[in-house]
């Protein structure tokens, strides 16, 4: 649901009715992950997707009935043999959608849907976690919880239960995951199941570009596109403008590895090295490779990979540093282009983000859609340019 978050904190504001309908879990090739979701308001207006258009006829009509008589619903869309054109999943997979209406005449859950849908639509971080499998009494409660741990709503069960669904939101939501989890009714481990839904809602990850040239410009636009807060920084002042760079979040002046070294990065920080000179590229790689970051991009021909290779070892860089580098640099498109190259890094980016394998779908035998991003914990990767 905080996918469309900022269309529905809109609808709160001017008091609109609505119902929204939430993928809480997926089966086989679905084309949309948990918290995808799809509302519509009193009136008949539409915002969001949860198949890609394979369901949304139907779903749209248990959005309009949820909307008339109030109750929350839970329904399955999947692949019919007999007729595979009916209402249904034609491409193969299974998903679970979670119909709850939001009225005004429900002030308490009303209140905990506006304060979620208004963090996300600010960019605050906070995760939604509601009740998708369980007593039906209890489905589709809802409760909001802040980074700090403390809380808003309820899911009316016992009184272990908020405390102990709040834990296991929070630490979905420090981890920056959309996800169920399974609780006991009663707040325990076991007992009576109980399947919550955690929507988390953090601020956009971060790219950082290095190096003010051409290439950057293309791929600082990319980087918005896939939803990133795009910083840019050179030590050149002549090539570090927002005229240049008219797309991007911030342009820093600075040397890249003092700037590096004071900025704040994260589990789901892209760093591109697109310098193209030794003297900003080793010191920035040398710290960068120690950073947790989920990818770390340096750009160069291969020759000036195998220099800088060289250089690296000579700093001091292990050589398990050095296994995490991905060169040449994204998937193999035959760009030549700036535009190109920054689609083949940004597609590289998105397999290793997402678990794909990066080869070409006619005659494969992966899946289209992956169930979970390939987790790499601690490992980090470092890339170079076709160019």
């Amino acid at each position: 649901m905080l996918d469309i978050a900022a269309e529905l904190h809109r609808w709160v504001e001017q008091g609109r009715d609505f119902a929204v309908a939430t993928v809480v879990a997926v089966g086989g090739s679905a084309p949309r992950q948990p918290g995808a979701a799809l509302a519509v308001d009193s009136e008949g207006t539409a915002v969001g997707s949860v198949s890609g258009g394979c369901v949304e006829g139907a779903v749209y009509e248990l959005c309009r009935q949820a909307l008339e008589d109030g109750e929350t619903v839970l329904e399955r869309f999947g692949y019919s043999d007999d007729d595979a054109f009916a209402v249904g999943l034609t491409c193969g997979g299974i998903i679970d959608i979670l119909v709850t209406p939001v009225r005004r005449t429900d002030t308490a859950a009303r209140r905990v849907f506006a304060d979620a849908l208004s963090a996300a639509a600010c960019g605050q971080a906070a995760a939604l976690a509601r009740i998708t499998d369980g007593p039906a009494e209890l489905m589709g409660r809802a409760l909001l919880v802040h980074p700090d741990g403390s809380y808003e709503g309820g899911l009316g069960g016992h009184p272990e239960l908020d405390r102990t669904a709040a834990g296991e939101a929070r630490a979905l939501l420090d981890a920056g995951r959309t996800g169920t989890t399974a609780i006991g009714a009663d707040g325990a481990r076991c007992g009576q199941p109980l399947t919550l839904l955690v929507e988390s809602s953090v601020p956009p990850p971060r790219m950082i570009v290095f190096g003010a040239i051409d290439f950057a410009s293309a791929l600082v636009r990319v980087g918005k596109f896939l939803g990133y807060h795009v910083t840019v920084c050179d030590a050149r002042p002549v090539f570090a403008t927002r005229q240049r760079f008219p797309e991007a979040d911030e342009i820093v002046v600075a040397w890249p590895h003092r700037y590096l070294a004071s900025t704040e990065v994260d589990s789901r920080t892209v760093l591109c090295v697109l310098t193209h000179d030794a003297k900003f590229d080793v010191p920035l790689l040398e710290l960068a490779l120690t950073l947790p970051v989920a990818y770390v991009g340096a750009m160069g021909s291969r020759r000036t990979h195998e220099d800088r290779e060289r250089r690296l070892r000579e700093a001091g860089v292990t050589e398990p540093a050095l296994a995490r580098l991905r060169s040449p640099i994204g998937l193999d498109l035959g760009a030549r282009t700036p535009e190109e190259t920054a689609l083949s890094i940004a597609a590289e980016i998105v397999a290793d983000r997402r678990g794909g394998s990066g080869v070409s779908l006619t005659g494969a035998h992966t899946p289209i859609h992956h169930d979970a991003p390939r987790t790499r914990a601690g490992v980090f990767a470092a890339i170079s340019s076709v160019a």
